[in-house]
């Protein structure tokens, strides 16, 4: 009777599981392919430590923002907004907008370049289908609910994994300089300028926000006690099989390229890495590879449409339509597409605009689950607010100096 009782708990916590994968795909969008593939192929194994430090700071931040929707039973957008008068909250919301805008971009275009390469449409024309299909998604989420959503979003997750992972299987990276790679350091302006972009395309404000709902949709708001601290508990192993997840399809991005693509001509672009992939190791891998970039722009542009309208409503205090929403979003990533900027550069480009969001999501978020009245016993510990300061400064400080150095040039 009480193994049947413990199975009944484990089965209970499996099913628990679910929030963190959604807002995971934000770490493996087309952004990151972006990033990712562009460090690998000009500085190999330099920026491997970027890709593990900005992982586990990820895991620090979206856990906190899980735990402040379940302890306060309200989204970080909305804790925010209950404490701004009306201008400060339509500035905070507007700056909000512009991140989700660049979230969009770059997973509307890294859609566009996988339609490409697949089936030879032009970019428009690929844009467009990847706004329309993440928009059926979210009709899945909207009328399915939130478990559906997730079970539609991690087999596009498991999709991005095998594209991406099976480079490294069929040629493994060198170990000696893999490791050499976690020593922190850079190579002038331009390694920085990728970092960032590798920073901003892995801890992403969106993200941010949207755990806190994510959570909050899922679960409710559970009761004081054994029942919360169990669910925070389910929570931490969410997070944390989400971001070793998404971690590996990140390593895999970069090691990919530092392998096959340093040296090469041409592959600063995603069509080209991808050429070079299918001319060092074959037809099949670059067929999955560019799978792999087509499922990460399809889930990552739904997530983050719904992201967006979860920072919309706690902002604004209004309810969007979702063809309003993500018409939002979506023009200006088309925008791109039709003036014909090179999309590569749109890409990285766009993931250096988020990191400079990032302080507005992370600064309330900390200040937030370390108010001892607002969260109770479940407020964070000194040495997390610790970490979690530590992950603000850091990230700020790097946006610094990077102005300092792209100005100095």
């Amino acid at each position: 009777m009480l193994e049947r009782q413990k199975q009944a708990r484990s089965s209970r916590g499996l099913y628990l599981l679910g929030p963190a994968f959604v807002a995971a795909i934000a770490y493996v969008d087309p952004g990151n392919v972006a990033s990712n593939v562009s460090a690998g192929a000009k500085y190999g194994f330099l920026l491997v430590w970027v890709i593990i430090t900005a992982n586990a700071m990820a895991g620090i931040v979206q856990y906190l923002s899980a735990k402040l929707g379940l302890v306060t039973g309200q989204s970080l957008p909305e804790a925010i907004g209950g404490r701004m008068s009306r201008p400060a909250r339509l500035a905070f919301w507007l700056q909000a907008e512009l991140v989700a805008i660049a979230t969009d971009l770059a997973e509307v275009v890294g859609g566009a370049i996988a339609l490409n390469l697949l089936f030879n449409l032009p970019l428009l024309l690929g844009g467009v289908i990847t706004g329309i299909v993440s928009m059926v998604l979210l009709t899945v989420q909207d009328r399915r609910g939130q478990r559906s959503f997730e079970y539609v979003i991690s087999g596009l997750l498991a999709i991005i994994a095998i594209g991406f992972l099976a480079s490294v299987v069929v040629e493994p990276p060198p170990l000696a300089e893999t490791v050499g790679g976690l020593i922190p350091r850079f190579q002038g302006t331009e390694s920085l300028l990728l970092a960032t972009a590798m920073l901003g395309a892995t801890v992403m404000p969106h993200a941010v926000y949207l755990h806190s709902g994510l959570a909050l949709d899922r679960h409710g708001r559970p009761e004081e006690g054994e029942p919360r601290r169990r669910l925070l508990r389910i929570t931490r192993w969410d997070v944390s099989l989400a971001m070793v997840f998404a971690g590996a399809v990140n390593m895999a991005m970069l090691l990919v390229a530092a392998t096959n693509l340093r040296g090469r001509d041409g592959v600063d672009t995603i069509e080209g890495a991808h050429a070079a992939v299918r001319d060092s190791l074959g037809p099949t891998v670059a067929l999955l590879f560019a799978i792999g970039l087509l499922a990460s722009g399809l889930a990552s542009s739904s997530v983050g449409a719904y992201a967006g309208a979860m920072i919309m409503q706690g902002l604004l205090r209004r309810s969007v339509p979702i063809i309003t929403r993500r018409l939002i979003t979506l023009l200006p990533a088309l925008a791109i597409l039709a003036a014909g900027i090179d999309p590569t550069w749109a890409l990285v480009m766009s993931q250096v605009v988020l990191s400079f969001g990032i302080p507005f999501a992370l600064i309330p978020l900390i200040r937030l689950t370390s108010d001892r009245q607002l969260m109770g016993t479940d407020v964070n510990h000194r040495i997390t607010a610790l970490l979690g300061w530590i992950i603000a400064a850091l990230i700020s400080a790097l946006n610094v100096v990077l102005i300092v150095l792209t100005l100095a040039n």
